[in-house]
């Protein structure tokens, strides 16, 4: 067996797990150290939230997971595959099949309708039944009535709920977000967020959010802070 393909359903192996990691960056004022010696271990199938004041590393650990950027030192895997010394094609693989991603912008593209926008990645990564799945994860978000309805003509919740679709129908095994509710308002957010923890346990997939939310953020299992860098709190919530 290859180093870097470690039997990926085995449960002793982390969704994500990062060694060592440190990401620095080149700036006008010479190189910023973004992120320090970052350690993390993050079950299969967890709830993870990710929280600190703005500036403090999460949208660049959030990258850093999603193979969207590269460390600088240190090791990072995912389900057991080691992804620091990935060519992009491979990351882009790697995203394609393990990887969904939701961002607080929804990045729909305007000259497709919502069921393309969530089909056509599909069809691109050779999925024979790509309208069938898009279909049945618009479905899924409450969009049926809406498939065939182009960006401009969805509120701002109906195309992060179009988003949703598109990062779950691939039926990933880990789930970032970042701010997924950053665009929108108080109820509309409260709606995606339930659809999101809905979704994301449906299919078994690993959970990983950057919030502002405090309640949202102890809506996860666990809650990671975030300060210059460094993780300074790792908590867990008691069990229900």
């Amino acid at each position: 067996m290859n180093e870097g393909s470690i039997e990926r359903m085995s449960p002793a192996i982390p969704a994500i797990h990062l060694e060592n990691v440190h990401l620095t960056l080149a700036s006008e004022a010479g190189r910023v150290n973004i992120l320090k010696d970052i350690h993390l271990h993050i079950d299969v199938g967890e709830t993870v939230s990710l929280v600190g004041p703005s500036g403090s590393g999460k949208t660049s650990l959030l990258l850093l997971i999603a193979g969207l950027e590269q460390a600088s030192a240190g090791r990072i895997a995912l389900s057991g595959r080691d992804i620091t010394a990935m060519s992009e094609d491979e990351l882009a693989l790697l995203r394609r099949d393990e990887v969904g991603i939701v961002f607080q912008s929804f990045h729909l593209i305007p000259t497709m309708s919502a069921l393309e926008n969530v089909a056509v990645p599909l069809e691109l990564s050779g999925t024979s039944d790509a309208f069938q799945r898009a279909e049945a994860a618009l479905t899924a978000v409450g969009l049926a009535h809406r498939l065939t309805h182009y960006p401009s003509q969805l509120s701002g919740g109906e195309q992060q709920r179009v988003a949703l679709a598109r990062a779950l129908a691939p039926r990933p095994k880990i789930l970032l977000a970042d701010e997924p509710t950053g665009n929108l308002d108080i109820d509309t957010g409260a709606k995606i967020v339930d659809l999101m923890f809905e979704r994301a346990h449906a299919i078994g997939a690993t959970l990983l959010l950057i919030t502002h939310d405090p309640q949202l953020a102890a809506r996860c299992r666990r809650q990671l802070h975030m300060a210059d860098g460094h993780i300074v709190r790792d908590s867990a919530r008691a069990a229900a």
